[in-house]
């Protein structure tokens, strides 16, 4: 009787040891991290192995074998799903193998502002899903499929539309081109495409000037839509639309202040100096305020503007060229003065 007792009382310890390893193993906080919570990333086609190794590198779990343990009691082994995951701190072996199994990402938000070329719009998509960047740019770069919005790989960056834009980053990236199409579309109302219309411009093409006129100035709405009427005056006209904006973009230095004579003959659909028209793409991404300017701008006489002097971001319009020549020669000798040479 006392060797039954014996025996029951080891299987009792025994069982009670292996309930309380059993207990700490799926209850207890395995993740240790020094924040309260950390972003993880589980790519496409990873192994558990590669997962495991993940959490042991970056220092997430404290006892990778009790994860390991878990993750095989749940399947998880052979269910691995990419994504963007947030894991807490003092989190257990059970909550963070539901969370890695449930799908359940962190969304995404990606901002789109001042935006220059369609190069620097696919780095910052890819900077923000699992795809490279060069997959990104081959949908930019491809002909058949940027026609199929109405497009050309010129003018694509027309489609998008500045703003905040919530994504997974397991999003392919032709899925969020097509998010980016249906803001467009949404963003073109019939009403929109009407005054389009009556300013003789299709809506790829006001968004081309409204890029410029953004270009030209960001800060004062009444400015950008007196700008937007100079240059609709000059493209009635037949007028080079001469435009230091677009210059800039062809140089693809963006940090230049003073243009140039000799920038003047650089070759380039794009150079509005040399050409007649609009360039054949946007030279940013034009925000809707912009857009919105050219829709209603300004009507008047206008041909001619200069920056102020005072570098107050405002413009002095002209009617004459003699105007405008006195207006730049002070602007250029405020240049002068502060050494501004490039």
């Amino acid at each position: 009787m006392k060797k039954f007792k014996s025996v029951l009382l080891i299987v009792a310890v025994v069982g009670g040891i292996f309930l309380y390893v059993f207990y700490r193993f799926f209850y207890y906080g395995n993740v240790q991290i020094e924040e309260k919570s950390k972003l993880i990333y589980v790519h496409t086609g990873w192994t558990f192995d590669q997962v495991a190794q993940m959490l042991e590198d970056k220092k997430i779990v404290k006892n990778i074998k009790g994860f390991t343990l878990v993750a095989g009691i749940k399947g998880y082994k052979d269910h691995i799903i990419p994504g963007r995951y947030r894991v807490v701190n003092r989190m257990s072996n059970l909550q963070l193998v539901n969370l890695l199994a449930s799908g359940k990402q962190e969304p995404e938000n990606m901002s789109l502002f001042n935006i220059r070329t369609k190069y620097d719009l696919a780095g910052i998509i890819a900077n923000k899903i699992e795809e490279d960047s060069n997959e990104v740019v081959k949908h930019f770069n491809d002909a058949k499929y940027v026609k199929q919005f109405g497009f050309n790989t010129d003018n694509f960056l027309a489609m998008f539309l500045p703003g905040t834009y919530q994504l997974w980053w397991t999003d392919a990236s032709d899925r969020i081109i097509n998010q980016m199409h249906d803001k467009y579309e949404a963003f073109w109302t019939e009403e929109r495409r009407k005054e389009a219309r009556e300013t003789g411009l299709s809506p790829l093409q006001v968004s081309i000037l409204a890029s410029i006129v953004q270009a030209e100035q960001s800060q004062y709405y009444d400015e950008k839509q007196a700008i937007a009427g100079l240059y609709i005056n000059r493209l009635h006209a037949d007028m080079p639309l001469q435009s230091d904006p677009t210059l800039i973009y062809v140089r693809g230095d963006f940090s230049i202040v003073r243009v140039r004579e000799g920038d003047k003959h650089i070759e380039s659909p794009y150079n509005t100096y040399m050409h007649t028209g609009l360039p054949p793409g946007p030279i940013n991404m034009p925000d809707a305020s912009s857009i919105d300017a050219v829709l209603h701008y300004q009507k008047s006489d206008y041909i001619y503007f200069c920056a102020e002097a005072d570098f107050s971001g405002r413009h002095h319009f002209s009617k004459t060229l003699k105007e405008q020549n006195e207006y730049a020669e002070k602007y250029h000798k405020a240049l002068d003065a502060k050494e501004i040479n490039r």
